[in-house]
């Protein structure tokens, strides 16, 4: 599925969301550590949910526009992508629900649709994603992400990148 407009090969930059799969486990260590200890998160603290990962954006060039969308899904299901604020150092802290940015991106496909049928998202969203996420590149050589897999969805039939046009 493609959300965006369209560009000439020549003057795009597509970067691929990449699981962090390193930072995945370090939060999911932070989860199960609470649960052994039989401690409550921090006030505010947002921890990752069993059926999330965390996945990052490498900016190799930070003025960026938002130019499109490209997401695949095999099978049905429902993903949701979150931003996370440039204020996040995971190596420092821990994630905070402050910290994810709105709106978040949603793609799915029911059940009861055809296994070919496109892929459905609110298509406002995900422009408005798309240029805050171009927005923040200025800022920030990395961003980081959460992708929730719902209904069915799992990350193995998961291709998701983004397009950009470099600013001149």
């Amino acid at each position: 599925m493609d959300v965006g407009k369209e560009t000439t090969p020549s003057e795009k930059l597509v970067l691929e969301f990449i699981e962090d799969t390193a930072l995945t486990e370090m939060m999911r260590r932070r989860v199960s550590s609470l649960q052994k200890t039989g401690q409550k998160r921090q006030d505010g603290e947002r921890l990752l949910l069993p059926y999330e990962a965390v996945y990052r954006l490498d900016f190799s060039i930070q003025e960026l526009n938002f130019s499109r969308w490209y997401f695949s899904l095999s099978g049905h299901g429902r993903v949701t992508v979150t931003g996370i604020s440039q204020h996040w150092t995971p190596d420092l802290t821990n994630l905070m629900t402050r910290q994810l940015l709105e709106p978040i991106g949603t793609f799915w496909r029911n059940a009861a649709d055809p296994i070919d049928s496109p892929l459905k998202c609110l298509e406002a969203d995900m422009q408005e994603f798309g240029e805050r996420i171009a927005e923040l590149a200025k800022v920030r050589k990395v961003m980081y992400f959460l992708l929730a897999f719902k209904e069915g969805a799992e990350a193995a039939n998961l291709s998701c990148s983004i397009e950009f046009i470099p600013e001149k």
